[in-house]
């Protein structure tokens, strides 16, 4: 009955979800592109190619660079096998094509209905289906079932949050979540939640975002930047959602500590102008990254050429990060780094790229969506978890008066993400024991 009522439901949804596109178009004319894919009609494979396909799904951004390193193994564990990248965004689609070219091939996953997932599936005709942590799609599940495409649930994760809300349908949610051929948890008290809720073959394989890798080249924009920056203070408030960036600029004028520069780079590209007139309004002097170091390659050969990044405006207090792809040179500029979506009930965002670049990391209380990896990063000493505006201004105003702690919290930020990595190979391993020969 359940099942009825989710289809019938998606019947009511899919022409309101096309209108949802053509809006947001407005602000990301991507959304109004491939619309067609959304119901099945991709292009898909040409009929002679018979060779195995690994389908991958990556929402968006944050999604698609933390399948990037398995998405790179596979390739290179399986070189006779194509990979298909899907996406459900447009930023997580461009993402896919700066990241890996015509190497990948690429569509939208359809919407959860049966016709639109079975053509999709008869178009590409995958070998192996992975969907990344929580996407947990019922009729997706059920289609590569009857299809009898294995469909593998990776880098999982369960908060409590959300086995809670999962809990209560029951024997429904057992059939769902019983439908994945196997499930690759993230941590042990994800694994016992996915467990309870049907999951079989569940396996602990560690988080696959520790294997993320700041490319040396935007370590080296970053640098750049820092550079003509200067020895102001500066820190970075990454990854901000929608009422955020309010309380991140309260946090700033409660700071008090001469010269600090913040670099604010909200989460979703289509927000950068709200931002910045949110920045323009608060009185304080904004720089645009765009218009401030626009020419990438400039910034990146800085340091090894002696090119240079013109120094930044003289006054300017708010550098808006409104580019795509260089959130490591964001943190490399940086001494110390918040972690957005954290201060609102938002879930939280990954903070574990920020550790690897060896910044300091501070993050608000609402973390449910990465609560092992926030934990284990304050217990290393990695990172702090702040309350408010307030205690975020306290606690960078306390990291910036302390250089020596400062350096601490930094080389402790990078043994953290050293000493998680390896899932990467750890789940290829058992990948490829369910891909025919």
């Amino acid at each position: 009955m359940l099942r009825a009522i989710y289809n019938a439901l998606w019947w009511i949804i899919a022409p309101l979800a096309v209108l949802r596109l053509l809006i947001r178009s407005r602000k990301e004319r991507g959304y109004r592109e491939h619309i067609g894919e959304r119901f099945g009609y991709s292009r898909g494979r040409l009929p002679e190619d018979n060779g195995p396909l690994i389908w991958v799904h990556a929402v968006s951004v944050g999604e698609t660079r933390a399948a990037q390193p398995l998405v790179e193994a596979l390739i290179k564990a399986r070189p006779d096998a194509r990979i298909l990248l899907t996406h459900m965004t447009p930023s997580g689609r461009a993402t896919g094509m700066e990241v890996f070219g015509e190497r990948v091939l690429r569509s939208y996953l359809p919407y959860d209905m049966p016709h639109a997932v079975r053509r999709f599936l008869r178009a590409w005709r995958p070998s192996l289906g992975l969907v990344m942590e929580t996407e947990v799609w019922p009729t997706l599940i059920d289609e590569c079932r009857r299809a009898d495409v294995p469909l593998v649930l990776t880098n999982a994760r369960m908060s409590a949050r959300s086995y809670k809300r999962a809990a209560k349908f029951g024997g429904a949610t057992k059939d769902v979540f019983g439908g994945f051929s196997r499930v690759l948890a993230q941590s042990p008290s994800d694994a016992e939640r996915l467990t309870a809720l049907g999951a079989r073959n569940v396996a602990v394989l560690g988080n696959l975002k520790f294997d993320m890798s700041t490319p040396p080249e935007l370590a080296a924009r970053g640098h750049a930047w820092r550079a003509a920056i200067g020895t102001r203070p500066v820190w970075v408030a990454a990854s901000t959602r929608e009422g955020e960036e309010a309380l991140v600029l309260q946090a700033f004028a409660a700071l008090n500590v001469e010269d600090a520069l913040l670099i604010l780079v909200p989460r979703h590209p289509q927000r950068f102008n709200e931002v910045a007139a949110l920045v323009e309004k608060a009185g304080l002097r904004l720089e645009r990254r765009s218009t401030w170091a626009p020419d990438a390659k400039v910034a990146s050969a800085a340091m090894a050429t002696g090119g240079a990044v013109p120094a930044l405006p003289a006054g300017v207090t708010v550098l808006l990060g409104d580019s795509m792809g260089e959130l490591g040179a964001y943190y490399a500029a940086a001494d110390l780094a918040f972690i957005g979506g954290s201060l609102l009930p938002l879930g939280g965002q990954n903070l574990i790229e920020a550790c690897a670049v060896g910044v300091p990391v501070l993050i608000g209380p609402h973390v449910f969506n990465f609560t092992q990896a926030t934990a284990d990063a304050v217990a290393a000493g990695a990172a702090v978890q702040v309350q408010d505006p307030a205690d975020l201004a306290r606690a960078l105003r306390e990291l910036f008066g302390d250089k020596a702690r400062r350096l601490a919290m930094g080389g402790a930020a990078s043994a953290f993400a050293a000493r998680h990595r390896g899932a990467t190979a750890r789940t290829v391993d058992v990948l490829m024991a369910l891909l025919p020969e």
